[in-house]
């Protein structure tokens, strides 16, 4: 086999491939005996019809196009591999030549997008700032007061609603006279915007028992979309008393005798919350100086696939300006997974066992989904080598901010090791998978194709 390559952008190449006739008779001799085992043709039994015959019966060129779609695969796959082309999709594959006589050689060309060659820029010379961490009494009163409202407790009240309050409240919904949802006894808190549309504002003033109309589009359902007209009606009407702060508060709410303690406490975790927040700051930022020190092409028919697609997803194909920003958006993560994916290959990350089970462990909890059935889900899927690329690409930037300077706003030196927890494989959080580690072993490797 014989094969050319022609770039024709920094993101799409043009294979050339020629196939000798020898290469290809294996195919052609596995077409016969497949087309073979398929046909009856009368004096022979099934599977043992002549060559000849079945070039009679169903012509040469059945043979072929059986014998083309069982090899070009092959062919394409050795023409990538002995070029080192990272394709990105599907090729476009044109036969160019069909061997219809003995000894002629089959050739084609296939189009594809691809990774671009990305050189990876100096990690030491990156520096990037963050803000200080600066905890004062308006954090220190904002945790207080959640811990107050998590003791609290709701009295009903005779007064109309106000934002802020709790009702409980029946809500039904029709379209064109029809009913087809209701709820009753829902408990709301007044002002979140967590129900429909419009549902605050026709709560605002209503007492129990009362009720009022209002329009909302449906947020779910075989209706979702669809203008509705709504009916909510007031049963009760809530307040949350908070507890008075003091030691006995504190007792209550937490392991301390004193609210001198409790405040101090409350003081460290808001200072932890804060370095948390330095440590994604301090990656975000680095991540967008490491962008902006590499140019990097994207495939234009990659972007426009996935900005249809979500697009399409969210019903807004003919939003211009909404396109505008999907595809601002996805060209951006696109530079960023081919730049990580080339410091993968530069630094020769491996994802090991306990990386990739912890990182499962971290998906399952935010799905809120147990890890065995959301591991089972994902491998039907075909979207391990997909994770496994994932926790590569974090390994990735850790390895980057190990080398880049950090400060803070007042000039002083950040070590993000510090703000890093420790995983929870290596803290001995894993005893309750069952059958992670075997799915995980199984599917470890890197696959940024």
């Amino acid at each position: 086999m014989k094969s050319s390559l022609e770039t024709l952008s920094p993101t799409r190449v043009k294979l050339t491939v020629e196939v000798p006739f020898d290469e290809l008779k294996p195919s052609i001799d596995t077409a016969y005996k497949t087309i073979s085992g398929q046909v009856q043709v009368p004096g022979f039994r099934r599977g043992k019809v002549p060559a000849r015959i079945i070039d009679q019966r169903v012509g040469r060129g059945a043979v072929l196009q059986e014998a083309i779609n069982e090899a070009l695969p092959t062919f394409y796959g050795k023409a990538l591999e002995e070029h080192d082309v990272r394709p990105l999709g599907q090729p476009e594959v044109d036969v160019t030549a069909i061997p219809v006589q003995d000894g002629e050689p089959f050739a084609f060309e296939a189009e594809v997008d691809c990774r671009p060659e990305i050189t990876v820029p100096d990690y030491s010379t990156l520096a990037v700032e963050v803000d200080a961490i600066e905890v004062d009494e308006a954090d220190l009163e904002e945790r207080i007061t959640t811990l107050r409202q998590r003791f609290g407790t709701l009295k009903v009240i005779e007064r109309a609603v106000e934002t802020g309050d709790f009702v409980s409240l029946d809500l039904s919904a029709e379209i064109d006279g029809t009913e087809i949802d209701s709820v009753s006894g829902v408990s709301y808190e007044v002002g979140s915007g967590t129900m429909l549309e419009g549902l605050d504002e026709a709560l605002v003033g209503l007492s129990a028992g009362e009720t009022s109309t209002f329009a909302a589009a449906l947020a779910g359902g075989e209706h979702e979309g669809e203008s509705a007209n709504c009916t909510v009606t007031v049963q009760s009407v809530k307040v949350r008393e908070l507890p008075e702060l003091g030691d006995d508060f504190a007792a209550l709410a937490s392991e301390f005798d004193t609210m001198d303690e409790l405040r101090a406490d409350l003081r460290k975790e808001a200072e932890r919350g804060k370095r948390f927040q330095q440590g994604l700051q301090a990656r975000d930022r680095i991540m967008e100086a490491l962008l902006a020190a590499v140019e990097i092409p994207v495939p234009d028919s990659i972007v426009e696939h996935e900005v249809t697609h979500h697009l399409e997803g969210e019903g807004r194909l003919d939003d211009d300006e909404h396109r505008a920003e999907v595809d601002a958006e996805t060209r951006k993560a696109l530079r960023a997974q081919f730049l990580l994916d080339a410091i993968v290959e530069k630094e020769e990350i491996r994802v090991e066992q306990p990386e990739l089970i912890e990182y499962l462990l971290m998906s399952a909890q935010q799905y809120g989904m147990d890890p065995n059935q959301f591991a089972q889900a994902i491998d039907q899927q075909g979207q391990i080598p997909a994770m496994v690329a994932e926790v590569a690409r974090r390994k990735a930037l850790a390895a980057v901010l190990e080398h880049a300077t950090v400060t803070d706003s007042h000039g002083e030196s950040i070590d993000l090791a510090e703000l890093t927890p420790r995983p929870a494989f290596e803290a001995g959080g894993l005893d309750d998978v069952d059958n992670l580690d075997d799915l995980a072993e199984s599917d470890v490797h890197d696959d940024r194709s």
